[in-house]
């Protein structure tokens, strides 16, 4: 029902990648990534457009997630109605905060998320019910682990029930640490040991937003981190500039 959930679940490591208003997204949801991000923080996407772009995706491999810009029901809300697989929640520092951000994505009585009627092609379903169960048990839930406070607070984040995977913010991570975008120095990988390490404890999946450039995918996934983005631009140009080489020109 939710393929990402699946390979959350599986222990695969899930690779995805950022999207913006000025791309074609329909051609990356076919591309082999597992989700693609719409980032709606730090991106020119309006939360309450999302969903044409997202409804390009529909029957491609790739799962639509969105990054709300702050922890708040009514973003969360918009995001899920236009048919969001999976919800990135920036700046979760507590257990509470973690549990709202559960709540909001969640229908009655798991939650307070909003009924606005059947969204996101998650199938079809004999009772209302049974929609809103499958939804609850379905979506992907991601707090972002970004500042010192949530450092101290891993462990009661990452037992939240409904949490999926702790999420790193690395500047933001790196900037708290005092050691910014620094992200091969000792008292940021220490803390990055220290978040995997939690996440396994509480069944969870460690991921990172982003693989610092020049840093090998590799080196994360051996540290126990199973879920990240990585840039499709240098991909694509690659793999345009192989196919133009074997053409006499």
């Amino acid at each position: 029902m939710n393929a990402i959930k699946d390979a959350i679940k599986s222990g695969r490591t899930v690779v995805g990648t950022t999207v913006t208003p000025d791309i074609d997204v329909s051609i990356l949801a076919g591309a082999g990534y597992d989700f693609l991000l719409f980032d709606t923080q730090h991106s020119a996407w309006e939360i309450k457009q999302l969903r044409p772009s997202i409804e390009t995706m529909r029957g491609k491999p790739a799962a639509p997630l969105v990054r709300v810009a702050a922890n708040q029901a009514y973003q969360i809300c918009f995001a899920l109605d236009a048919g969001a697989r999976g919800i990135v929640v920036p700046m979760v520092n507590t257990r509470e905060e973690a549990q709202a951000a559960v709540r909001a994505c969640r229908y009655f009585p798991a939650g307070n998320r909003s009924n606005a009627g059947v969204r996101g092609e998650w199938g079809e379903f004999k009772t209302y019910r049974d929609y809103m169960d499958a939804v609850n048990n379905e979506l992907i839930i991601v707090p972002m682990i970004e500042t010192n406070e949530a450092l101290e607070n891993l462990d009661a984040i990452a037992s939240v029930p409904g949490v999926d995977v702790l999420l790193v913010g690395p500047s933001d991570l790196s900037i708290e640490l005092g050691v910014p975008l620094d992200y091969q120095c000792d008292i940021y990988q220490r803390a990055l040991d220290n978040i995997a390490a939690t996440a396994a404890k509480h069944g969870v999946v460690a991921a990172m937003y982003f693989i610092p450039p020049g840093m090998d995918p590799n080196f994360y996934v051996e540290k126990g981190f199973k879920f990240f983005t990585m840039p499709w631009a240098p991909w694509a140009t690659a793999g345009i500039q192989n196919a133009l080489s074997g053409i006499k020109r």
